[in-house]
């Protein structure tokens, strides 16, 4: 039985859900995806993996996800950064291994440069088809020309999902992705070391999108998974292992 102490802390007027499996550091913090929780199955494996090793793991919902308050489309990249930030402040004790998925990839890698700019650099990252820069590369290039028309006009358009319900994504969501963009003339600097898993059959995030990012990332110690017959979850058994692999490569 994994031992969990659950928190509520708030960010801006909103609560978050945060577990904390007890131990030493550093600990392992937790960045989901776009839309996921902290109880899917690769969050909860790296839970199971904190405890069984004696290592602290935090994960959290971010606000309008899973256990924490306020609507999704009220939100932002920013806000979702600015829980993590939070997060990582109050209940790591030192420098974590950040293992972000999809869009917690991209913020992972925005919080790792903010940490490193601190001078405080953390311990590592793993990230799991990182989705950096996905509202401005991945998102609005699939739009169609009539979902393109209703955000323009409403600032607002709901999109189907593959996995659940349609959901809806603001104006504001893609003005403040680029804001935030990595893919610039600029090298990435995280300052820390970075392990990367990748499906090649992902169809969410191509690998061709994280091989870029890979070439972009200034530091020297970055290791990509390329799993050929991997699609966008990586959550199959053979999969999680990799996956704590690299966590305990770190």
């Amino acid at each position: 039985m994994v031992e969990i102490y659950p928190h509520r802390i708030l960010s801006g007027s909103d609560e978050i859900a945060v577990e904390v499996t007890p131990g030493g550091g550093p600990a392992i913090l937790w960045l989901g995806g776009f839309r996921s929780d902290m109880m899917g199955g690769k969050a909860i494996r790296v839970a199971e993996w904190g405890a069984a090793n004696g290592r602290k793991a935090v994960r959290f919902d971010y606000r309008g996800h899973g256990a924490s308050g306020g609507l999704f489309e009220d939100f932002v990249l920013s806000d979702w950064l600015a829980d993590a930030r939070l997060v990582l402040d109050r209940f790591c004790d030192e420098p974590p291994v950040v293992v972000g998925s999809s869009m917690g990839g991209w913020l992972a890698l925005l919080l790792a440069r903010e940490c490193l700019a601190q001078g405080r650099p953390l311990a590592g990252l793993v990230l799991i088809a990182p989705a950096a820069d996905f509202t401005e590369r991945l998102m609005l290039p699939r739009l169609t020309e009539a979902a393109r028309q209703t955000l323009a006009d409403t600032g607002r358009v709901e999109l189907p999902s593959d996995y659940d319900a349609p959901y809806t994504v603001t104006a504001r969501l893609f003005e403040d992705g680029r804001k935030n963009l990595l893919y610039t003339d600029e090298l990435i600097e995280v300052g820390c070391p970075v392990r990367i898993l990748q499906g090649v059959e992902d169809d969410a995030v191509p690998h061709g999108h994280t091989m870029e990012l890979v070439e972009r990332l200034a530091h020297d110690d970055v290791v990509l998974t390329l799993v050929k017959d991997g699609d966008h979850r990586l959550s199959r058994e053979a999969d999680l292992v990799r996956l704590i692999e690299a966590v305990e490569g770190l």
